[in-house]
């Protein structure tokens, strides 16, 4: 493993305090070319990740505060007309960046939240019939308030399905907080923070991961917790094929930030929560903690291979 990806992590962690498992999940997500979604109540640091993860890789950043009276215009530009040409102009959005920060993405419409759905997993936007391709690589990092806060719109199944990871940062622990309480401000932290590397590293990264072994006695035991998710009624229907999928790219990242050249079952183990437990949820109809119980229960009972 490159000396950088611990230096990166490393790096992050002084920024986050009291956030390891968080960052490393995060981190991961990117390299597994994910979006993220992250719930947790304000002030926890969620926008401080999104901003330290583009200064780090030297991504072009763009925010989009999402509101209830947002339109999919406000993120994905529109045509104007142009009297001296005489034609409609398009003008790209706050989406044309190489990652996106939907701020609080649960407060605006579903009319609004679905001005992402494209461009998640086609890594394009169509405009009046006319497709405009996005920067690579394009990440979305979203943000939402739990859902029992007032001014929320749930997301659609089909929304959380294009979230690779979504996770939760909590508090940190009383010696993080601390340490907080004392240091720089964490907004200072951002802005003097200055790129570890080039987007270009990234795709190296991204690549290699991509390359990462995974036996075929790894492979059936995803295929074993697909299965189990879907002989499980409280889960409704169970994981899709794209659930299985996104296991095992976020396996092979958190091999790849061990060190190792192979994905083990314990890989699989790790990331599974943040990885399937809001499918679970969304498609049982209930909390994400449904979600995430329905997911130990699977893990639980599939023998690793």
């Amino acid at each position: 493993m490159s000396i950088a990806v611990t230096d990166i992590l490393a790096r992050l962690d002084s920024i986050l305090l009291g956030k390891e498992r968080a960052v490393r999940l995060a981190f991961c997500c990117l390299l597994a070319r994910g979006h993220l979604l992250i719930e947790d109540i304000p002030g926890v640091g969620k926008t401080t990740l999104a901003h330290a993860l583009a200064k780090i890789f030297g991504l072009d950043f763009r925010r989009v505060q999402f509101t209830s009276d947002l339109l999919p215009a406000d993120v994905l530009g529109n045509a104007i007309f142009d009297p001296v040409s005489r034609l409609f102009v398009f003008h790209p959005g706050p989406i044309f960046a190489q990652m996106l920060l939907a701020d609080e993405v649960n407060r605006a419409t579903p009319k609004a939240q679905s001005a992402l759905l494209e461009a998640m997993e086609e890594g394009q936007v169509t405009i009046d019939g006319t497709t405009h391709m996005l920067p690579v690589p394009f990440f979305v990092i979203a943000t939402q308030n739990p859902q029992r806060q007032i001014g929320t719109y749930p997301l659609p199944e089909s929304q959380l399905d294009r979230f690779l990871m979504r996770l939760e940062l909590g508090f940190p622990g009383r010696r993080a907080e601390k340490e907080m309480l004392a240091g720089q401000d964490r907004r200072d932290l951002i802005r003097d923070l200055q790129p570890m590397i080039a987007p270009e590293q990234l795709r190296v990264w991204q690549e290699k991961v991509r390359a990462l072994h995974v036996s075929d006695s790894v492979r059936d035991y995803i295929l074993d917790l697909l299965e189990k998710s879907r002989q499980i009624d409280a889960a409704g229907a169970g994981l899709s094929p794209r659930a299985g999928l996104a296991l095992q790219r976020c396996a092979q990242a958190w091999a790849y930030t061990e060190g190792r050249e192979m994905v083990v079952p314990e890989d699989v183990q790790a990331v599974a929560p943040n990885v399937i437990a809001h499918r679970l949820g969304s498609a049982s109809g209930g909390l994400e903690e449904t979600g995430l119980s329905l997911t130990e229960k699977i893990i639980r009972t599939v023998p690793v291979r």
